[in-house]
């Protein structure tokens, strides 16, 4: 997935540039990525430009949206709930090349209070 943020020009196909296989959604026009095995349909709801401190708007835009559809790999649900811990996910830290991974070492249990 590293390979799909490269700065290249809309032209570009970012699953050729990743070597990913796109899949067609259900619901949305964009597909989907065919090897992830969890993936969601979105429905963008704002986009927000948003601005400094100084109230001068920046070129940096906030995009929210709705999910309309959730496709998990079985593989990844036990008893009906997805195994967040198991899934292997890999977290963009704070750094240009920092990354962290979640699995089961980092799992604990905190319930709420009743």
């Amino acid at each position: 997935m590293n390979q799909s943020c490269a700065a290249v020009p809309p032209e570009v196909s970012e699953f050729e540039l990743a070597g990913l296989t796109p899949l067609a959604s259900e619901k949305v026009r964009p597909p989907r990525v065919a090897e992830s095995p969890v993936t969601f349909e979105c429905r963008s709801t704002q986009i927000v430009q948003l601005q400094g401190i100084d109230g001068e708007k920046v070129p940096t835009w906030l995009v929210l949206g709705e999910v309309v559809a959730v496709h998990i790999a079985k593989a990844l649900l036990k008893d009906g709930v997805y195994d967040t811990a198991g899934a292997g996910h890999i977290l963009r830290g704070g750094g240009p090349a920092d990354y962290f991974t979640v699995g089961p070492e980092q799992l604990f249990k905190m319930y709420r209070p009743r």
